[in-house]
C-alpha cells in the first residue's frame, strides 16, 4: 500500500490523487458522463498547477469515473453560446466575435496546459473517448484503453472544426490519412481499431479497474526512473517538434550540460557497480 500525499486542490467535475510519485487525476462528473463543460475548462490548468507544484509526482494518470472516460463537450451548457456567439452579451457583432475566440483560446489552453507537464501524462480511457476527449488524450504522453473504448472526433457531425488540439497533436501520432479519416467522417472506431492505427499504446482488460491497473503498472515502471532523466527526456522530445535532427541535438547538449551531473546519475553508477536496483531522488 503506497502513502498518500495531501494535495490543495479542490473542484467539482475534477479529483487529484497521489500516492507515493504518481498521480492521478480523475473526470469525476460520471452523473454527467464526464462531459466537458465550463467546470472542466477552468479546473483542469489548476489541477496541472497542483501537479507541477508536487515534487513527490513522477507520473501522471488521467482516469474517469463512472461508465465512461468523456462524451466531448457539454453541448447542453455550451450550445447556446455555440449558436449564439455570445451576442445577447455583446455590444455588436465584432465584440461578441472576440467573446468566442477567446473563449475558443481558453479551452485550448486548458488542454495544453496537460501536455506542458514536465512529467509523463498517460490516458487510461475506458467507454466514450470522443470530441474533447480526443483533444485531451491526444495532450499526453501515452494512451492505454480497456477493450470497451470507443473514439471519435466527432466535431463534423455537429458542424464544428475540431480547435481545441486534435487536429494539431493528434498528425504527430498517427498517420495523416488516419486523421484526415476520423476528422471528416466524425465515426466512431474501436479500441482494436485504435491500437491498428498506433492511437493507444496497449488494450488492458474490459473494463475502467483493468485500464487504470495496466497504467498503474506503467507508471510505476516510469517512476522507479530517474525522474530528472525522465522529464529531460520528455523536453527534448518536444524540443523536437518544428526543429531540426541538427537543432534536437543541440538542444539534448545543452540539456545534459546542464543536469547530467546528477546525484541520480552517481546512484545509477554506484547501484550497478553493487547489483542493486538504484534509489532515484531527483536530484
Amino acid at each position: 500500500m503506497g502513502q498518500g500525499v495531501d494535495v490543495d486542490f479542490v473542484s467539482d467535475v475534477l479529483t487529484l490523487e497521489v500516492t507515493d510519485h504518481i498521480a492521478t487525476l480523475w473526470l469525476d462528473r460520471p452523473e454527467a458522463r464526464n462531459a466537458m463543460g465550463s467546470a472542466l475548462w477552468r479546473d483542469l490548468p489548476r489541477a496541472a498547477q497542483a501537479v507541477e507544484a508536487t515534487p513527490s509526482v513522477r507520473v501522471l494518470i488521467i482516469a474517469a469515473r463512472g461508465p465512461h472516460f468523456t462524451v466531448g463537450l457539454d453541448l447542453k451548457e455550451l450550445g447556446a453560446s455555440l449558436l449564439s456567439g455570445g451576442a445577447g452579451e455583446a455590444t455588436s457583432r465584432a465584440s461578441a466575435n472576440a467573446r468566442s475566440y477567446q473563449a475558443v483560446r481558453s479551452m485550448q489552453d486548458s488542454i495544453t496546459s496537460i501536455a506542458k507537464l514536465s512529467v509523463p501524462v498517460i490516458a487510461a480511457v475506458h467507454g466514450y473517448c470522443i470530441g474533447g476527449g480526443v483533444d485531451l488524450v491526444s495532450a499526453c504522453d501515452i494512451r492505454l484503453c480497456a477493450s470497451d473504448a470507443t473514439f471519435s472526433v466527432r466535431e463534423a457531425k455537429v458542424a464544428i472544426v475540431a480547435d481545441l488540439g486534435t487536429l494539431q497533436r493528434l498528425p504527430r501520432i498517427v498517420s495523416a490519412g488516419h486523421v484526415a479519416e476520423l476528422a471528416y467522417t466524425g465515426k466512431d472506431i474501436d479500441a482494436a481499431r485504435a491500437l491498428s492505427i498506433g492511437l493507444v499504446n496497449s488494450i488492458h482488460g474490459e473494463s475502467a479497474d483493468d485500464v487504470l491497473q495496466g497504467a498503474l503498472t506503467l507508471a510505476r515502471e516510469i517512476a522507479a526512473n530517474s525522474p530528472l532523466a525522465v522529464q529531460g527526456t520528455k523536453a527534448v522530445l518536444a524540443a523536437n517538434d518544428a526543429h531540426s535532427v541538427s537543432e534536437g541535438l543541440e538542444f539534448v547538449a545543452r540539456w545534459n550540460t546542464m543536469y547530467l551531473q546528477s546525484n541520480d546519475l552517481k546512484e545509477a553508477m554506484t547501484a550497478f557497480m553493487e547489483k542493486r536496483s538504484p534509489n532515484f531522488t531527483g536530484d
